[in-house]
């Protein structure tokens, strides 16, 4: 998988930033979940404004994974008072990273990490955190295997379910 590209993702590419955010979320959760639950969220938490408004805010960043001019993933990132908790100036938040399921270990998340950790020691980040849903054991091994550890936890609402996310952080050495 040596052709595929990150590049940052920029406000008028939006309606294909929807399209990858909507395939992805549902390809991972949607067999774990009420349709109802995940209507709600794809049509509120992925609508064109608020992924408008954050790909506008300064304090965060998207990138695509590309192959061959497709998208097949994409990087949310966030710095400061935009990090959903925390709000650490030494700290980076990953919020996504979501890899359509053909791409599943290809090591196309690997590469978006990887990209996100280089970001964080660009910004002299002391740290790289996140959340990642108690029952996602993919996700959650993926992040041991690269050094997180966990600290806490929270809830994340999917509708009217109330799921548990682990908090992980990873230390850097700048």
């Amino acid at each position: 998988m040596e052709n595929i590209k990150i590049i940052k993702v920029t406000p008028n590419e939006i309606s294909e930033l929807q399209k990858i955010s909507k395939q992805t979320f549902s390809e991972t959760f949607a067999s774990s979940n009420s349709e109802e639950n995940m209507t709600q969220y794809l049509e509120e938490g992925l609508s064109i404004e608020k992924l408008t408004s954050e790909l506008n805010d300064k304090n965060a960043e998207f990138y695509f994974a590309t192959l061959d001019n497709a998208i097949i993933g994409y990087l949310k990132l966030n710095f400061g008072d935009s990090q959903t908790e925390l709000k650490d100036d030494k700290a980076l938040e990953i919020e996504r990273i979501y890899v359509i399921k053909d791409f599943h270990g290809k090591k196309v998340g690997q590469i978006l990490y990887d990209k996100a950790i280089e970001l964080a020691k660009h910004q002299n980040a002391d740290y790289v955190w996140l959340g990642v849903w108690e029952e996602n054991q993919r996700a959650i091994s993926f992040y041991k295997k690269n050094g997180f550890i966990e600290f806490d936890k929270h809830i994340f609402k999917l509708g009217d379910d109330e799921q548990t996310d682990i908090m992980m952080k990873l230390k850097l050495n700048n």
